[in-house]
């Protein structure tokens, strides 16, 4: 009992360990031991005091090592506070996701810039860490350096940090050209209902692989005298479709045509690093993308993420729902244009500087001031559609928007089984939303919102709603539980507290 209490400890300190990008030698120098004495720690094999998980902890700056069980992180919100200054739009949570999976291509070095340090970022990390894939934290935190063992461990996968992320599904697509069966955990990740991965398996089945799903795995052989011998037209038009699609056909020695193809943004960021990995696409920003592929990837590249349009708009929802004056800076406009036309026919009173080039050279950014507007609800519905459509993600958003806007607005939130239901937890902070059918709610504006405690919706983008009304409604409110919310979002509640919220975070004792 002794024995696996030290393992698990060792394991913690571990993940903390790698999650702030030191090595072994590094802890030990802070701790003034040997690096000899760190791995016998790490690997449960060493007695332990409680002072010295202490000092393990401090040095590590984690809460993920403590005297005490670290339980659930709740938030507590003291709202109706005015924001003002600028806040930094942070690296998108899908793109870095599809990056990681997309590291799996190259036998060379990987570095990516600005990596959003959040918890699907960390659970993709502990699955490749377990399979035996070196990654480090470098330069201060800020960027992440990947580099691949010459023979992938997958007997040794993380089981449980892989069900704790949809993201997985994309190592289907790498994965079939390294060998020629493997075995993945069922993905996990948000609910928002039944999400099959037969969109997946359509586009992939053409390059050989088949999969048998049974007792929590999927069963992949992978036939290597199948290929593409004409377009893969995809059933759906999703974004990790398309993903897995492309990484497939990166590595598949030939020409891969892609149709009905997302275009969106995470879709593009791929391509481009697809490009710096030497495969060529064509037609990106389309849909349909012609892949020509390379057999063999190896070398040593260098390539920054463009930021992420849905935590924009997150930030721009938080600039209306508390009518205030904010600038957010590095917008990937593109993404957010028919948003941005919908606010401005409902009355929103904003300015955006000249278009400037993303790090990545192709994503136009700009910085967007939101000042505080009456708003009055649009005419016609708010509904999703591939882009350059209104983005699925964002969706969401326009619920805490409408609901201080004057007038009713019908949300049709088409794509997801259970995500419009989470909307209605407006309701408890003072809303009017009324749910028609799974899928369409109809909101009154505008909203007197009223402090609350509550828990966290289980899916990403509700909860942050909820979060945002929070920050609106005066008085004090409490959301419980928001792991969700770090699974997308990087140091989200800190963040706004530097533009004048007022955001504490604690566990319960």
């Amino acid at each position: 009992m002794e024995d696996d209490y030290l393992a698990r400890i060792g394991k913690l300190i571990r993940d903390a360990r790698q999650h702030r990008g030191w090595t072994q030698s590094q802890l030990a120098d802070a701790l003034a031991t040997s690096q000899s004495a760190v791995n016998r720690i790490e690997r449960g094999n060493q007695n332990i005091s409680l002072e010295m998980i202490a000092r393990i902890g401090e040095a590590l700056d984690s809460e993920i090592v403590s005297l005490g069980y670290a339980g659930p992180m709740h938030l507590r919100v003291v709202g109706g506070r005015r924001l003002s200054g600028s806040i930094d739009v942070k690296t998108s949570k899908n793109a870095c996701v599809a990056l990681l999976c997309g590291s799996l291509l190259n036998k060379g070095r990987t570095v990516l810039r600005r990596v959003a340090r959040i918890e699907e970022v960390f659970r993709l990390l502990e699955v490749l860490g377990s399979i035996g894939v070196r990654t480090r934290w470098i330069n201060d935190g800020m960027d992440l350096e990947i580099v691949p063992p010459a023979e992938l461990d997958m007997a040794a996968i993380d089981a449980e940090a892989a069900r704790r992320t949809r993201s997985i599904i994309m190592f289907l697509g790498p994965l079939l050209h390294r060998m020629d069966s493997f075995r993945l955990p069922y993905a996990g990740g948000c609910d928002l209902g039944t999400r099959t991965i037969e969109p997946h398996m359509i586009a992939l089945r053409r390059f050989g692989l088949d999969i048998a799903a049974t007792e929590g795995l999927y069963h992949a052989q992978v036939d290597r005298s199948v290929a593409p011998d004409r377009p893969i037209v995809l059933t759906e038009r999703g974004d990790t479709v398309t993903e897995n699609a492309l990484l497939a056909a990166a590595r598949h020695d030939g020409v891969t045509v892609i149709r009905n193809a997302s275009s969106n943004y995470m879709v593009q960021d791929l391509c481009f690093f697809l490009e710096a990995l030497g495969v060529r696409v064509d037609g990106v920003g389309t849909t349909t993308l012609t892949v020509h592929g390379v057999p063999s990837i190896d070398v040593d590249v260098d390539y920054s993420p463009s930021e992420d349009p849905v935590e924009a708009m997150s930030l721009i929802a938080a600039a209306v729902v508390t009518e205030s004056q904010l600038t957010i800076r590095r917008v990937p406009i593109e993404f957010l244009e028919i948003e941005l036309a919908v606010l401005e026919e409902m009355g929103l009173d904003h300015d955006r500087t000249s278009e400037y080039a993303a790090d990545n050279g192709r994503t136009r950014l700009v910085d967007l001031t939101v000042r505080p507007s009456k708003l009055e609800a649009p005419i016609d519905k708010i509904h999703p559609m591939p882009f350059p459509g209104l983005n699925i993600d964002n969706v969401p958003f326009f619920a805490a928007i409408a609901a201080v806007a004057q007038g009713q607005t019908l949300i049709h939130d088409w794509v997801y089984d259970n995500r419009a239901i989470y909307l209605t937890d407006l309701n408890r902070l003072g809303g009017r939303l009324q749910l028609l059918d799974p899928h369409r709610v109809l909101v009154e504006g505008p909203t007197r919102w009223r402090a609350a405690e509550m828990m966290c919706p289980p899916a990403l983008r509700p909860a942050v709603v909820v979060l945002l009304a929070m920050m609106a409604a005066e008085g004090t409110s409490v959301l419980r539980n928001v792991y969700v919310i770090n699974r997308g979002y990087e140091d989200l509640a800190e963040r706004l507290n530097s533009v004048g919220a007022q955001i504490e975070i604690f566990r319960d004792i």
